[in-house]
């Protein structure tokens, strides 16, 4: 009877240290997280929610700082700028980006970005 139960035993503890491992096993298959997406010119205007502007004007902050030479974020900001109410830091955005644009071939800039441009900072001469 007594080897019975060391049988009974020892297959109890290979069955525990089985278990051990295969959830040892299941822990080192957690997911890896995803990459994160690399920031693009034009990423300034996304996921905007009016009641988080200081948060989405930080975030394009930071892409008008990795495209230093693209006029295009900064077309973007002065929008959020706009919806702030800081016209002054909107028309400053919108006067670099104009020069920028200006230093640029016509083939390099999209047309419509132009004519935003151009309106932008009509609108910004025109107001007090």
């Amino acid at each position: 009877m007594s080897g019975t139960t060391t049988d009974q035993g020892g297959q109890c503890r290979a069955l525990l240290l089985a278990g051990a491992l295969a959830l040892g096993l299941l822990a080192g298959c957690a997911e890896e997280p995803l990459p994160q997406r690399r920031l693009q010119s034009d990423d300034c205007l996304q996921e905007v929610r009016m009641d988080q502007l200081p948060q989405a004007i930080a975030r394009c902050d930071r892409i008008v700082k990795t495209f230093p030479q693209d006029p295009l974020p900064l077309n973007e900001r002065f929008l959020l700028h706009t919806l702030a109410g800081d016209d002054r830091a909107a028309c400053r955005d919108i006067a670099l980006a104009s020069a920028l644009a200006a230093r640029q071939p016509p083939a390099e800039v999209d047309r419509l970005l132009r004519e935003d441009l151009k309106l932008r900072q009509a609108s910004c001469r025109d107001s007090p």
